[in-house]
């Protein structure tokens, strides 16, 4: 059943918060925990249904997962260890889970079957089950185009390869690189452009062995060696910078507006929205930089102002590929055009994200359109607003155009809120609590 919600000009968006844990490190921990030998355990897990999708196919994997007073606890079977499923994998919404453990699943001898919502059954995994078979999984049944549901059948004997990414991706990296633990000797990615490192991070913190090396115009490769041995550990996950976003770019554009959110995340592979805010004229800064589990995290201090509109090179769209529809919105509260190059990933996310935001910009009277993989936002320092937005069954869509009727001179109604629970489930009591208007 859809969920309307509507977003209202609202008064300064004001106060001290903390965001969810980060999404892509609790997939990963969760992930990385059922690899290892022992128990792993991970505070700050983001409670969002899409982790929580992640927890229950672990789980069914035969890595149990249990929640005690302030921590989830994953006990490891080790690399090679997890158990055939006795019923179909039910990933719900979440690309990510369905991606990263097709990846597990094709280094063990082990037949199953992964299904979703109808908006996942949707999204194609054709990119990676390209290298995924050439390393050695079978596929039995597919729907149509490479979608869900998926019906696959792993290997102890998958075959290390060496993989050129046709466009950035985390996700395919971090796939190819969980199947490369199970593998005999080496299994590389080459990444065009370095996107996020979580995998590559956490894969040294459980004791993998890898190797980084930083190529020409910004490519890099990533090798992980085969035949691995991890041991469960302690994870810490700090705040989540795409959930930051929203509140930063309400911040932003709500006039008066000063708020600090605390403990984000601030690898510099997930920083780039925060650049380029600052590049627009905003007033962030970062307080009580530091160290917390081998990442960087700080406190962000974030102030209304006026705003330009800018250019943002294609090499920074993997450090925000998933705040662009956040960035948008942006765009149309600055001064001039704002173009956004590079965003072919967008087209493959929960909805054709360039679409979507194009469409839900049009929708609020504001001039937006798409040239290939760039988006391009013309801004006059205010929006009309008044629109009903389509989310598409898309979280980042929906919160990103409730941002928006914050300062639009009328409401803007997203036609279904209901998702994002999968990412974000306190943002409109969280958002209200900083002076939103949200109902």
């Amino acid at each position: 059943m859809q969920h309307p919600l509507t977003a209202r000009r609202s008064a300064r968006i004001s106060g001290r918060v903390r965001v969810p844990g980060d999404k892509s490190i609790s997939h990963r921990a969760l992930i990385l925990g059922a690899l290892a030998i022992g128990r792993t355990r991970i505070t700050g897990l983001l409670e969002a249904e899409d982790v929580m999708a992640t927890a229950r196919v672990v789980d069914a994997l035969g890595a149990s997962v249990t929640r005690t007073d302030d921590a989830f606890e994953v006990l490891g079977q080790g690399v090679g260890g997890l158990l055939a499923p006795s019923a179909p994998l039910d990933f719900g919404n979440s690309g990510t889970s369905s991606r990263l453990l097709l990846g597990v699943v094709a280094g063990h001898d082990m037949r199953a079957e992964f299904t979703g919502d109808a908006s996942l059954r949707r999204r194609p995994m054709t990119r990676v089950l390209r290298p995924l078979t050439t390393m050695g999984l079978q596929i039995e049944a597919q729907g149509e185009g490479g979608t869900l549901p998926l019906v696959v059948r792993g290997t102890g004997d998958l075959v290390p390869i060496v993989y050129d990414l046709p466009v950035p991706s985390a996700q395919v990296k971090s796939s190819i690189l969980f199947a490369g633990l199970h593998a005999p000797g080496r299994t590389t990615v080459i990444e065009p452009l370095a996107t996020r490192d979580h995998t590559e991070r956490m894969l040294g913190f459980f004791g993998a062995e890898l190797q980084i090396e930083d190529r020409e115009e910004g490519a890099r490769a990533v090798t992980v060696c085969g035949d691995a041995e991890l041991q469960g550990a302690a994870i810490s996950v700090p705040g989540d910078p795409s959930s930051a976003a929203f509140i930063a770019a309400a911040a932003v554009i709500c006039p008066g507006s000063d708020i600090v959110v605390e403990g984000v995340l601030m690898n510099p592979t997930r920083t780039g929205f925060f650049e380029t805010l600052r590049e627009m004229g905003a007033d962030i800064e970062v307080l009580d930089f530091r160290d917390e589990g081998g990442d960087s995290v700080g406190d962000i201090r974030v102030k209304a102002g006026p705003l330009q509109g800018v250019r943002v090179p294609p090499e920074r769209a993997p450090s925000m590929i998933d705040e662009y529809p956040m960035l948008a919105v942006v765009a149309a509260f600055a001064e001039g055009e704002t173009r956004m190059e590079g965003l072919a990933e967008l087209k493959v996310k929960e909805s054709d994200r360039l679409a979507a935001t194009a469409s839900g910009l049009e929708a609020c009277g504001v001039e937006a359109h798409v040239e290939g993989d760039v988006l391009i936002v013309r801004g006059r320092g205010e929006v009309a607003g008044g629109g009903l937005v389509e989310a598409r069954m898309d979280h980042r869509i929906a919160m990103a155009f409730l941002i928006l009727g914050l300062s639009a001179k009328a409401p803007v109604t997203v036609d279904d809120g209901s998702m994002i629970a999968t990412s974000f489930p306190e943002f409109v009591p969280l958002m209200t609590k900083l002076g939103a208007e949200l109902a």
